[in-house]
């Protein structure tokens, strides 16, 4: 269940999987489709795996409110194999630096007799103004997403060989 906070929401869930594979999905940025509820999440731009706090991966998306296809590069901010992983999705400039939007995807795992806990965070509270007023606020979705994006990454990681 989604925990709503002034500028954060926080879900969790226990899946039927271990923190390995879990972590696993996550750190592959080709999977990252498979674990968004809807299609905005599209294929990823380089399919290398992530490999570190530092890392940019950038991956295509989709959303007519924005005037369609776009890439989304993202940051890593967190990176504990088979604990936590983190990013911050930006742009990159002319000069190839990343120029975060101030939002935060981050999990956390934790094993768990029945599997392990994942723990979904989306915070916005770094986001300037001005990118809020540019894309028309934030959050761009309702605090249930968070759920609904638990059971997508349950899904994915229960039904991949």
């Amino acid at each position: 269940m989604t925990t709503p906070t002034d500028e954060r929401f926080v879900a969790r869930r226990t899946l039927p999987a271990t923190a390995d594979h879990i972590f696993a999905a996550l750190a592959d940025p080709d999977r990252h489709q498979d674990t968004e509820p809807r299609d905005w999440v599209r294929d990823a731009v380089d399919p290398s795996p992530i490999s570190g706090t530092g890392h940019v991966f950038a991956v295509n998306m989709y959303l007519e409110a924005v005037g369609g296809s776009y890439v989304m590069h993202n940051l890593v901010t967190e990176f504990d194999p088979g604990r936590k992983i983190a990013w911050m999705p930006g742009q990159l400039t002319d000069d190839g630096k990343h120029d975060p939007g101030g939002w935060v995807w981050r999990y956390e795992l934790a094993p768990q007799d029945s599997g392990t806990e994942v723990t979904l965070t989306y915070d916005w509270s770094g986001t300037p103004r001005a990118i809020r007023d540019e894309i028309g606020g934030l959050p761009p979705f309702p605090a249930e997403f968070l759920d609904e994006s638990l059971a997508a990454l349950e899904r994915a990681v229960t039904t991949d060989p």
